[in-house]
């Protein structure tokens, strides 16, 4: 859900008849949105829940098949800039970074506890980050003897130890990126969550996912081409006609991406990438 601004945007474009669904694990984005939405009152059922959960949720809620499922991925604006959720690498609050505040594991704990190795891997997986291995090494002895506790405490440190320092780019953003996602578990979210959006989607509805790094987009396209791998048809067709029995027909081949007027009025949507299939019929 975030603060509800894709929500409104479908509600307005669905009035007045249209049914939403939000979900977020987050209940301080839950109050800003349901803030938000408040003039939609009767048609929004707002739960607090993982979208990894979408199937069970819209069961219990009476609330499937839908006509479309929308995925906004990674964090949202208000998430960065609260310092006491650590998200930012400019937060003097604690090193959390749990979307759910219910979650046990934080980022505090993966930095001063995992071995060097496992957190070499994880910045290079999760995050792609190049100095990986320099970066865990230099955590690991800096924590023998004083723990990181803030986030903007980590953040100086990383900047500090790495040589590469890409234009535009803070040098602790790939490193704060691949804590985030194990923290929250977000490839594995995003993995169930693609799969109960697929399970509650009725034949011709619509499936879109937008994305904010490569490696959520890669599973994305990657979820997409499996279960579009039979279907043939060209993406302008208004149903599938080639008789093969996929789960999903392609109708982005390529992420729709923000232009540059957008990219001007909302500068975090620079990384944005958006794609979209359609549920086809059972055999």
């Amino acid at each position: 859900m975030g603060a509800g601004g894709h929500a409104a945007a479908l509600l307005e474009r669905s009035a007045p008849n249209g049914r939403l669904l939000g979900l977020d694990v987050d209940p301080a984005a839950l109050e800003v949105a349901r803030r938000e939405l408040a003039r939609y009152a009767g048609r929004v059922t707002l739960v607090r829940a993982s979208f990894a959960e979408l199937d069970r949720v819209a069961r219990e809620h009476a609330h499937a098949p839908v006509d479309a499922v929308v995925l906004d991925l990674g964090l949202s604006s208000m998430q960065l800039a609260d310092e006491q959720r650590g998200f930012s690498f400019h937060a003097k609050g604690p090193l959390d970074m749990r979307a759910d505040p219910d979650r046990t594991l934080t980022a505090a704990e993966v930095v001063n506890t995992w071995d060097a190795a496992e957190l070499r891997r994880v910045f290079a997986e999760l995050g792609e980050e190049p100095e990986a291995g320099r970066v865990a090494a230099a955590i690991a002895r800096r924590r023998a003897t004083r723990p990181f506790v803030t986030a903007d405490d980590l953040g100086r440190f990383v900047a500090g130890v790495k040589t590469r320092r890409p234009r535009g780019v803070d040098p602790a953003t790939r490193v704060f990126q691949a804590l985030r996602i194990v923290v929250n578990d977000e490839l594995g979210s995003l993995e169930r969550g693609l799969r109960a959006a697929l399970e509650v989607l009725r034949p011709g509805g619509r499936l879109l996912v937008i994305s904010f790094h490569s490696l959520e987009d890669r599973a994305v396209k990657t979820f997409m081409a499996r279960e579009s791998r039979d279907c043939i048809c060209p993406p302008h067709l208004p149903t599938c006609v080639c008789g093969h029995r996929a789960g999903l027909r392609l109708i982005s081949r390529r992420p729709v991406m923000p232009d540059a007027e957008e990219v001007g009025r909302n500068p975090r949507a620079r990384s944005a990438r958006l794609r979209v299939a359609e549920k086809l019929a059972a055999a």
